[in-house]
Parts: structure tokens; C-alpha cells; sequence
């Protein structure tokens, strides 16, 4: 008899848990991957559609918002369970301060970090795909790396040009830091004017990319997932081990 309550209460706990893991993928976008084999857990974190800042973007937009990923991301450093993150980007840009934020956090973990773009990392999607400590690109992606804009009311004095250098310098500097292109050609990049028919800025595909030094490789899910591992130890060489 008691064999059959611990059976069905163990029953019920796994029942919760894939509602609890089905319900933040459709909530956040986001899941743990557990490996039993090589005995690692990894953090899934899906940046995609518009990355929503201080203001609500109507409901038919497909958003990031910030005060899900940051609170997430201060729990996955926190957790002795969670080995390592692997964060899939599709994005279009968005909110400046909420990208820069969650490119901050990310790059602040401790723990191994990976990023994947998938169809497109554009505008601040730059600085969040090259925020983890090593980047994959598929072949068919790209990245649109143009000049800061601003919506609403501008102000046409000096200060408001200094103002927008000021935010771009940040971009700027956070992804030469974090990745391997030289600030100059990465502004080089930002003010091109041949490429893009009703705009200013680059349009870089795949391993183009990779050539200019912003993204670390060429490749998809399965190199992404075996660099992390890799990262965290628990690579083919710990797995197979009796």
C-alpha cells in the first residue's frame, strides 16, 4: 500500500513539474535541459521579437521584456544545480537601456554562457549575442548594426547629438570589449552608407560576422550545445567515464 502512495505521489510531482517547465516555455520562453547522461543541467533563455523596455508594446508584438529575464538570470547564478546557459536569439532590436541590461547580466555570470543566433540579431541584439562568453551564428542569420535612433519628442540643440553619441559610445564599447572587432571598424559599420536602401548601417549574414570579429563561429544548436558542455565539464571525455 505504501508502495503504491509513494508511486502515485511521485507520479504526481513529475505530472507538476512538466506543467510548471511547459507553462515557462509558453510564458518566458525559457526551460532547463537535463542531460542524464553527462549529469548536467542547462538554462534554455529565448531573446526574441522586441526587446520591450520601461513602456508595454501592444499585444500582438512578439517581446522580450526585461524584468522577466533579469530576476531569471540573478537565479541562475545563484542555483548549484543550473551548470551552464544557453541563450537562442531572433530579434529585431529594441529598448536600448533593457538590451544593454540584460547584456550586462549576462556577461556578469559566472557561469558558462553560450549564444545562438537564429534567423536575426539586429541593433541591440549586437550586444546581446556577443554578451555570453562565446557566440554561434547560423549560416543564414544576420545582424544590422546601425545608429541609435530615438522615438518621441527630440530636442534639435548640441546636447541632444552628444546625448545619442553618448548612448551609442556605450553600445560601442560594450560589444568591442565583449567580442573581437575594433571599435573604429564596428563604428565604421554603424555609419555605412552603401548597404541599406532607407537607412544608415551594415547588413552582415552568417560568417561574415564571424569575419569581422563579432561573433565567435559559424554553426547550430548541436555545436552550441557541445561548446557548453564543453565549458562546464561535462564534455564526451566526462560522460562516457564509468
Amino acid at each position: 500500500m505504501a508502495k503504491n502512495e509513494t508511486k502515485i505521489e511521485k507520479q504526481k510531482e513529475e505530472k507538476e513539474k512538466e506543467e510548471l517547465d511547459d507553462g515557462k516555455i509558453k510564458e518566458f520562453g525559457q526551460t532547463t535541459l537535463i542531460n542524464e547522461k553527462r549529469k548536467s543541467k542547462i538554462h534554455l533563455l529565448s531573446i526574441i521579437g522586441e526587446i520591450e523596455g520601461h513602456e508595454c508594446l501592444p499585444q500582438h508584438n512578439k517581446t522580450t521584456k526585461y524584468e522577466h529575464v533579469l530576476p531569471q538570470l540573478a537565479a541562475i547564478e545563484d542555483s548549484s544545480d543550473i551548470d551552464g546557459l544557453l541563450i537562442l536569439i531572433n530579434t529585431v532590436g529594441g529598448d536600448v537601456e533593457a538590451g544593454l541590461a540584460i547584456a550586462e547580466m549576462i556577461a556578469s555570470l559566472s557561469k558558462p554562457t553560450v549564444s545562438l543566433v537564429l534567423g536575426g540579431s539586429h541593433s541591440i541584439g549586437v550586444p546581446l549575442a556577443v554578451s555570453a562568453k562565446y557566440s554561434f551564428i547560423v549560416p543564414t542569420a544576420t545582424m544590422i548594426i546601425h545608429p541609435v535612433r530615438m522615438n518621441g519628442t527630440v530636442i534639435g540643440v548640441s546636447q541632444t547629438y552628444d546625448y545619442f553619441e553618448k548612448i551609442q559610445d556605450r553600445i560601442l564599447n560594450f560589444v568591442s570589449s565583449h567580442s573581437k572587432i575594433d571599435k573604429e571598424k564596428l563604428r565604421g559599420l554603424m555609419h555605412n552608407t552603401g548597404q541599406l536602401a532607407k537607412d544608415v548601417g551594415s547588413i552582415l549574414i552568417g560568417s561574415e560576422t564571424v569575419d569581422n570579429g563579432i561573433v565567435d563561429e559559424v554553426g547550430g544548436i548541436r555545436d552550441a550545445l557541445g561548446k557548453l558542455y564543453q565549458m562546464a565539464g561535462r564534455g564526451d571525455d566526462e560522460c562516457c567515464t564509468p
